[in-house]
């Protein structure tokens, strides 16, 4: 899955442009995004800041749990959350990084910082929704981990690794085939990990200090 992420472009905000769209006016550094916060995606239509965790239009009171953050590529065209906006409200949610746990015995998490082996930005498929026309929210398709993930956990976040593959997702004419040649795991040694402090574990911190690696011990796997 995909529980928390980070943004933190920098030196890299020209990545962001994707097929030469206009950069929002502000790009805040976040190394800590979590449920409900809000985050920077990119639409069919631009760039818009949204709120993490899906509400569906058809929802009662508009109100954002945070349950909806993932949705499963595998279904994600049969359930009734989902299925009006993949078809219609699809986006790329970009991420220098995101955060995945290892649980002890005892139920201790272990949180660690998973980010692109080749440096540079990572793009996740997303789908996005608007409530009454008040409140835009969005959630990020994950698929089945691939062997760089699947040591913490058995699912990961679909990426679109090319520029390609973002314009075919945006696009609003791409065929149902289509997008599901779309929505595989990333091949192995697409990703690389490293641990990072337990403060990660809380979604009020948000500073540099979350993004440094912790001393692992060498014989965890």
């Amino acid at each position: 899955m995909c529980g928390r992420y980070s943004l933190v472009p920098k030196k890299k905000l020209p990545d962001l442009s994707l097929e030469d769209t206009p950069l929002p006016t502000e790009v805040q550094e976040h190394y800590n995004i979590a449920p409900t916060h809000n985050a920077v995606v990119l639409t069919a239509a631009g760039w818009k800041t949204m709120q993490w965790g899906l509400v569906p239009h058809w929802s009662a009171d508009g109100k954002n749990q945070g349950k909806l953050i993932n949705a499963r590529s595998e279904t994600v065209f049969e359930k009734p959350s989902f299925r009006d906006a993949v078809r219609q409200r699809r986006c790329v949610v970009p991420a220098d990084s995101f955060y995945e746990w290892r649980r002890e015995p005892g139920g201790r998490k272990i949180p660690y910082r998973l980010l692109a082996a080749g440096g540079g930005l990572l793009y996740m498929a997303g789908i996005w929704e608007t409530w009454h026309g008040e409140k835009n929210t969005f959630t990020i398709l994950t698929t089945a981990a691939n062997a760089d993930v699947s040591v913490l956990h058995d699912r990961m976040p679909v990426f679109l690794g090319d520029a390609l593959s973002r314009k075919k997702w945006l696009d609003p004419e791409t065929t149902h085939d289509a997008l599901l040649e779309i929505l595989q795991p990333a091949p192995a040694g697409y990703l690389t990990m490293y641990r990072v402090s337990e403060r990660i574990n809380a979604p009020g911190p948000d500073d540099a200090g979350l993004h440094e690696e912790v001393q692992e011990n060498p014989t965890l796997f």
